[in-house]
């Protein structure tokens, strides 16, 4: 359109220009001619008429090599509109495609974003959405075609494919595929914020601990979670190391294990806790008893606390003066008067046994602390007393028992 308005207007100065020119050669009594001489031939004419030839002839070039140039672009500019035409469709399906997944309308989604793919100028975000909505409606072999294509149309888009076929395995709970996806992103990127939380988190519904161990040093350096979340995944893996060590039976990978965990680790009461239960169970009690002691008096913590009440010391009075270390800052904690109970009577100081046991049970009743009292009563050759405190355990635990039963009912 410009075109033609440029060509009208530059036609109109030229007519006005002539017209000017015309009226100032007219004011001359020769107003010129012009004659051509080629070989034999002779042309003659006025000088107007000459000049408003040649402008008619530049005029009539002017649009015949327009148009020849115009004939010469037909071929591409037609090529040109279909392609714009596919690509607008592609665009408007790409959308139709995200609304109709996002509504759960997941075959009508694959179909319209599979067909208008290939004239997209993001294939792949075409084949993606596609292969999320056939998972969807688990149809797990188009999902795979549709990565594959998505491979092939996008070469170079390996990590976001691989991802999304990761994520993909791991919603399915295909968990091992998915970590083999992983791996292999991780080899390509080790330092992938998006890998590497989806590798943690597919280590651990498989429970593979050991694995999860060599990359939290790349969670912690790259600031993939935060401090508290890290410190979380420590515990998580370390436990579960230790728990599978312990399955094998084998008390010196045990104690290796236990050398190669950091020491800010060791000191949680859950890490703590799994490693002493194991020793005193291996009949170990003497090698983690200093230990024990170091880690409940820097963290309190009433599992712990029962580990210690079960040690199998060959000192029962140095245990039990440790333990009377802790009892000014805990005097109310039932679980350590027990266990106060529990060693004086071991280490036959009686009424020091009779003193924490009822103060145990003055403060909350417990089927332990009934027996333990019941136990040194009968030392004590005091049957009734005794026989009262095996009765009162008994009730406590009977009652203990309906609880749980009208819990589980009312449930």
């Amino acid at each position: 359109m410009k075109n033609w308005i440029f060509f009208l207007g530059s036609l109109l100065i030229t007519i006005a220009a002539l017209f000017f020119v015309k009226e100032w050669l007219g004011s001359f009594e020769n107003p010129g001619y012009v004659l051509i001489g080629i070989g034999n031939w002779s042309l003659e004419t006025s000088l107007i008429v000459f000049l408003v030839g040649l402008i008619i002839t530049f005029y009539v070039l002017y649009i015949f090599f327009n148009f020849l140039g115009w004939l010469i672009r037909l071929p591409w500019q037609l090529k040109n509109r279909s392609r714009n035409i596919k690509f607008n469709r592609s665009q408007e399906a790409l959308v139709a495609g995200l609304v109709g997944s996002a509504e759960g309308k997941w075959e009508h989604a694959e179909k319209v974003l599979i067909k208008h793919a290939s004239h997209s100028g993001a294939p792949l975000i075409h084949y993606l959405t596609a292969a999320k909505a056939a998972q969807s409606r688990g149809a797990y072999d188009k999902r795979d075609e549709y990565l594959k294509k998505a491979a092939v149309q996008s070469p170079g888009s390996d990590v976001a494919i691989g991802l999304t076929q990761a994520e993909l395995h791991f919603s399915a709970n295909q968990f091992d595929k998915a970590l083999e996806t992983l791996t292999k992103l991780h080899s390509i990127d080790s330092t992938h914020a998006s890998v590497l939380k989806l590798m943690h988190q597919t280590y651990q519904h498989l429970g593979d601990w050991q694995g999860l161990r060599k990359i939290l040093p790349s969670l912690n350096k790259n600031k993939i979670l935060i401090e508290e979340d890290i410190k979380k995944l420590e515990i998580d893996a370390f436990s579960g190391l230790l728990k599978q060590t312990i399955k094998k039976g084998s008390l010196n990978e045990l104690r290796l294990l236990w050398t190669e965990i950091p020491v800010h680790i060791k000191k949680n009461p859950v890490v703590a806790a799994v490693y002493f239960a194991a020793m005193i169970e291996a009949g170990s009690s003497s090698e983690i008893e200093n230990e024990l002691v170091e880690v409940l008096t820097i963290n309190w913590d009433e599992t712990l606390l029962l580990l210690y009440g079960n040690l199998k010391s060959t000192d029962a009075s140095k245990q039990l003066e440790v333990a009377e270390v802790w009892y000014p800052h805990h005097k109310n904690d039932v679980v350590l008067l027990n266990i106060l109970g529990k060693l004086s009577f071991k280490c036959q100081d009686y009424e020091k046994s009779e003193n924490y046991l009822t103060q145990s049970i003055a403060i909350d009743p417990t089927v332990q602390a009934y027996r333990l009292l019941g136990e040194l009563y009968t030392v004590k050759g005091d049957e009734h007393q005794a026989n009262t405190c095996y009765k009162q355990g008994l009730e406590l635990a009977s009652s203990g028992v309906i609880s749980q039963v009208d819990e589980s009912i009312l449930n």
